[in-house]
């Protein structure tokens, strides 16, 4: 179990220099909408690797080597996450976590532009695959730096009680963002109508939308003033001798643990959301044959569960406690490991519904307590790296890992091999969850 770490109680600024208070409302649509058009812009991407890049930018390969390819190039954002994690979470934790959010949002809306502008293999050659991955590369760093942010913006505002409840508004902008990339993938193969013209240049419009995305996500950002938690730790620095500037170090020396213990826990929900949204696209359509729109059609209903699942999480959490609710969601995972694929292989469009409803449902219980468990962990002053940090290792091991491996390990072992996998990350989620300690009746 985690020991408890004694925290000051930060010095508010004086009356003078405080400003207008921003509202709970105000800072929930914003971590909702900057979060839903960052993931919006990463998942197109993991929509697009399933569907059209093994064919545009790795057809030398085959199929079943083009999508090994494809996929390798969507887990290098994963391996940028918690490099992305750690740079915007210094300067989150110095500068304050609004500048560092806004940062984060040019980065991922001009990567993801730039990869709907981006040539094909067949203009270009190898120089398009190698663009792309330094795209992707882009994208990873990005969100590695914007999970925490948007999070602590929600934590850092809403009252005790209440935390778990705000904290899932962040946390709902991976849901809102696979509907709306299923739903603009969608509008353009319908409105297309043909694969030719969809390959040809229908999939570049979800990542040219994302320009005006950016722009809304902006204005929104813009509109709120920094947190008061931050703000009061940032009076107590300017008093304080010497005043540190290495968050990434202080925090590995003083919380080592709760960074890989945050990382084990994220395992199994990093893996079912992104076999959900990225690997179950390609299942969906190549290895039992459904067709695209129905595919499509399935992931966007699918994201609305997820967010009522998110949703149910989190106010479960301030009810019952993070670690709990949190625990359930990893023993159903566990279980639902060994029925998920042999429920896919049935081959029909309504398995396959089931599959995706379920796995993603799983995945939102846990996710939503998560936003406000993991800066429960840390620190006000390395709060932003600590989170970050932790969290985006998890993604490395559960976000990059499974979808790269699952077509090998279908390919040689057959299906239940993923099931397998998925099991055991399943049980590190367990024991690292169990090894982290409650702290959601203390103060941010």
């Amino acid at each position: 179990m985690s020991t408890t770490i004694p925290r000051s109680a930060p010095t508010p600024p004086p009356a003078a220099e405080r400003k207008r208070p921003t509202s709970m409302a105000r800072v929930a649509v914003a971590s909702c909408v900057g979060t839903t058009i960052e993931y919006y812009d990463f998942f197109i991407y993991g929509t697009a690797a399933a569907l059209v890049f093994p064919t545009l930018f790795f057809p030398a390969l085959g199929s079943t080597a083009g999508v090994v390819a494809s996929f390798a190039t969507f887990a290098v954002a994963f391996v940028a996450r918690p490099l992305g994690a750690i740079i915007f979470g210094h300067y989150g934790d110095l500068l304050g976590r609004k500048k560092t959010l806004v940062t984060t949002l040019f980065l991922m809306g001009g990567s993801t532009v730039a990869i709907g502008l981006l040539p094909t293999a067949e203009t270009i050659g190898v120089l398009a695959p190698i663009v792309l991955v330094l795209l992707r590369f882009a994208q990873g760093l990005a969100v590695g730096g914007e999970w925490a942010g948007a999070n602590l913006l929600a934590v850092e505002y809403a009252p005790v009680e209440k935390r778990g409840f705000y904290a899932v508004f962040p946390q709902l902008g991976p849901a809102f963002a696979f509907a709306l990339s299923s739903t603009t993938f969608l509008v353009s193969d319908i409105a297309l109508g043909t694969d030719g013209a969809f390959l040809d240049y229908g999939w570049r419009i979800p990542f040219i939308f994302s320009g005006a995305l950016v722009l809304v996500g902006l204005y929104i950002r813009m509109s709120i003033e920094e947190t008061p938690v931050f703000a009061a730790e940032q009076a107590n620095r300017a008093q304080a001798a010497p005043r540190s500037r290495t968050p990434f170090l202080d925090v590995i020396k003083t919380q080592p643990k709760e960074i890989l213990l945050s990382a084990g826990l994220m395992a199994v929900p990093f893996a079912f959301f992104y076999m959900g949204t990225a690997y179950l696209t390609a299942y969906g359509t190549e290895g039992i044959g459904l067709e695209r729109r129905t595919v499509l059609s399935l992931g966007i209903v699918a994201a609305l569960v997820l967010a009522a699942a998110t949703l149910l999480g989190g106010w479960l959490s301030d009810r019952v406690g993070r670690r709990p609710v949190i625990l359930a969601s990893s023993v159903a995972a566990l279980g639902w490991a060994f029925v998920l694929f042999p429920l896919l292989d049935q081959g029909t469009g309504t398995a396959f519904a089931i599959g995706l409803v379920g796995t993603l449902s799983i995945f939102g219980i846990a996710f939503g307590p998560v936003g406000a468990f993991l800066p429960e962990l840390f620190e006000t002053r390395f709060r932003y790296t600590g989170a970050g940090t932790g969290y985006n290792l998890g993604g490395l091991l559960g976000g990059a890992i499974p979808p790269l491996l699952a077509p090998g390990l279908t390919a040689d072992f057959g299906s239940m091999a993923v099931g397998v996998m998925l099991a055991v990350l399943a049980a590190i989620s367990i024991l690292s969850t169990l090894a982290l300690s409650e702290r959601s009746k203390i103060p941010a």
